[in-house]
């Protein structure tokens, strides 16, 4: 199995890279961009052919190290490796 976790700053939170990154692009010309999030994506394989279960490690992962939840928020996708 193979996990996508994809994390991203809550709502709120301040997003100091987002805004340099949004700054930067603005100094090369591109005044379209209004708003910019940097978030983190993690590609993790796991040793399970149950999803449920793969989904549960993950899970747990992003709880306990992958994810700061007090400031930011997660999402999970599982696929089966091919």
């Amino acid at each position: 199995m193979k996990a996508l976790v994809k994390i991203m700053p809550k709502k709120g939170v301040l997003d100091p890279q987002g805004k340099a990154i949004e700054k930067s692009l603005n100094q090369l010309g591109f005044s379209q961009i209004n708003s910019v999030i940097q978030g983190k994506l993690i590609e993790i394989e796991i040793d399970s052919i149950n999803e449920n279960d793969a989904q549960k490690i993950v899970e747990d992962a992003s709880k306990q190290l992958l994810a700061n939840l007090v400031i930011e928020d997660y999402e999970i996708t599982i696929t089966k490796e091919e």
